[in-house]
Order: C-alpha cells, then sequence, then structure tokens
C-alpha cells in the first residue's frame, strides 16, 4: 500500500480542485456520487478480495523497480507487468469508446490510486529490500519497517484528517508549483521518486523520531500536493476536447 488511506484521500481531494469541466463531467457519469477522494483507495480496498486478479494480476500494479541508478526506461517493467504499465493500460481503456462502463470504473479508480502510489518514494524501490519492508525501524520508539513509515506513520504522526490535509495543503500549491509540476509523464513522477528514495533511508533506524520527522514531513507534503495536481493533469489530458 502506498501513502495508506489518508494520503490518497489527501491527493484525491487535492485533484479534484483541479479538475476540467470536460473531467468533471466525464467523472460525474462514470462514478456519480463518489468523490476522487472515495476512489483513490478502492484498489487497496480489493486487495483483499481472494480472486485471483486481484492476488495474482493487480498485485503488481502499485509500484515500480529501478535498481541502482537506472532509470525507468533502463530499468523496464517485468513480465507480469508494474504501476507504469497498469497506468497505461488504463489510460488506453478510458479513451477507448468500446470499453465497458464497468471498465473505465476499474481503470479511473486505478488510475487515481497508481499515481498516488508513483508518488510514494519507496514505490519506486531498488529491488532489495521490498521498498523499504524489509528495512525494520523504531519509530517514535515502536517497531516498524521504512515502508510503513512513509506509507501511513508520518502522515498519522500529526493526527489530521484527510479533509484537514487537504484544506491545509491545497491553498499552499503557488502558481508557479502548479506550472512545474503540469508534467503527465510516469516517468518523470518515478524518477522524482527514485531521488527521493536515495536520501529516506535512516542513519540510525532505532531511533526515527522528531529529527526523522522534521527533515522529512516536507517531502511527504510536497508529493501529495504533486500527486494531486499530477491526477488531475492526467485526467484532463485524457479527457480534453
Amino acid at each position: 500500500m502506498a501513502w495508506g488511506q489518508t494520503g490518497h484521500r489527501v491527493t484525491g481531494a487535492i485533484a479534484e480542485h483541479y479538475l476540467s469541466p470536460n473531467a468533471k463531467a466525464a467523472l460525474n457519469d462514470l462514478l456519480p456520487n463518489e468523490s476522487l477522494a472515495e476512489a483513490s483507495t478502492w484498489a487497496d480496498e480489493m486487495r483483499s478480495n481472494p480472486h485471483p486478479f486481484w492476488q495474482k494480476t493487480a498485485s503488481p500494479w502499485h509500484y515500480v523497480t529501478i535498481p541502482g541508478n537506472k532509470n525507468y526506461q533502463q530499468a523496464g517493467a517485468p513480465a507480469q507487468g508494474d504501476a507504469y504499465t497498469a497506468l497505461e493500460q488504463f489510460r488506453t481503456t478510458l479513451k477507448n469508446p468500446q470499453s465497458t462502463r464497468e471498465e473505465k470504473q476499474k481503470a479511473l479508480r486505478f488510475i487515481v490510486h497508481i499515481i498516488g502510489d508513483l508518488h510514494q518514494p519507496l514505490h519506486a524501490g531498488d529491488g532489495t529490500d521490498r521498498g523499504g519492508n524489509d528495512v525494520k525501524v523504531r519509530f517514535f520508539w515502536q517497531d516498524s519497517n521504512l515502508h510503513r513509515v512513509w506509507d501511513s506513520q508520518l502522515i498519522a504522526q500529526r493526527e489530521l484528517s484527510y479533509s484537514e490535509w487537504s484544506e491545509w495543503l491545497l491553498p499552499k500549491i503557488t502558481q508557479a508549483e502548479r506550472r512545474d509540476w503540469r508534467d503527465t509523464n510516469p516517468q518523470t513522477w518515478i524518477a522524482e521518486s527514485v531521488t527521493i528514495r536515495k536520501t529516506i533511508y535512516p542513519k540510525d533506524a532505532n531511533n526515527m523520531n522528531y529529527d526523522y520527522l522534521y527533515q522529512h514531513i516536507p517531502t511527504v507534503k510536497k508529493r501529495l500536493q504533486q500527486a494531486g495536481v499530477r491526477i488531475a493533469d492526467y485526467l484532463n489530458e485524457i479527457y480534453q476536447q
């Protein structure tokens, strides 16, 4: 999982602010009475479904693997696919007039989720430690692992709801940032996550608390903001006239 439910909902709530009229109309038609914040967690919730599609086929669609100093193009996708290939597949589904309504609903929910995933640095792992899941740490004096810290514990430490996070982060996105972040190429987001990933492994894994929070919460906030902006831009591009 990436960002946990709170983080994903923040990205969805921010995205709704930047949707074009065409995208809003399309989304309201596909998912009536369902916000992007609600849609954003569906792909994780369905991972408990015992059907082979969810346990095998869709399982690799939440992350990419970029070893060492490679970029995504150099690393490539595994045979079973990954978050990048799934995102391209779901983009095609939404743009295909022959796709069924159910297929488009699934594609839309996955797109919102995957874009959030790709902005969590450890969902662009290097292939050596399962995206930080194997890195055992003590976070605020409790046993954890680095992946869990970045998925949810850094966010949870602030004790805010997703709507509070959204209300606080959204107004802080400047016009300059809005322009700078307007990039719908997932390989850009992946490269950013790889760069960040290299800076977040703790020097003292048994003593991660206020210092670590202070150092990295600004990055968490920025990645949530960027993911929200880019979810909107990605959907706006799909639904442009």
